[in-house]
């Protein structure tokens, strides 16, 4: 299966459990992977037959926008359903990062793996 990854990708959301986590939106990093065909547009070379990696990125900063999860856990699979329920793909793995949130760690981050149903 072909895949679309995106990397590093910055989104801001009200997350966490504690209330001076809640206070302002936190910045979070996504990485993920999505396994889509990718066939049509390696031989039309016409966008319309991919999957538009700008609109799941902005889909990504939405939800994370819009959200006000407590857990990493929760906002990720958020993220997920909302790209299964716009794009037609099979599988996806979505790391979601909260970085600098612990003194002696550079980042936390929670990792997910879906397949469509």
């Amino acid at each position: 299966m072909d895949k679309i990854l995106i990397q590093g990708l910055q989104v801001s959301s009200l997350i966490g459990v504690y209330d001076w986590e809640r206070t302002s939106q936190t910045a979070l990093l996504v990485d993920i992977e999505i396994d889509v065909d990718l066939a049509p547009a390696g031989d039309s070379d016409d966008v319309a037959d991919t999957l538009d990696y700008a609109k799941v990125a902005e889909l990504l900063q939405l939800t994370a926008k819009q959200s006000t999860f407590q857990l990493l856990e929760a906002l990720a699979a958020a993220m997920i359903a909302a790209l299964f329920a716009q794009f037609n793909c099979h599988k996806i793995q979505l790391t979601l990062s909260k970085p600098n949130i612990l003194a002696d760690a550079s980042n936390v981050a929670i990792q997910l793996t879906r397949t469509a149903s």
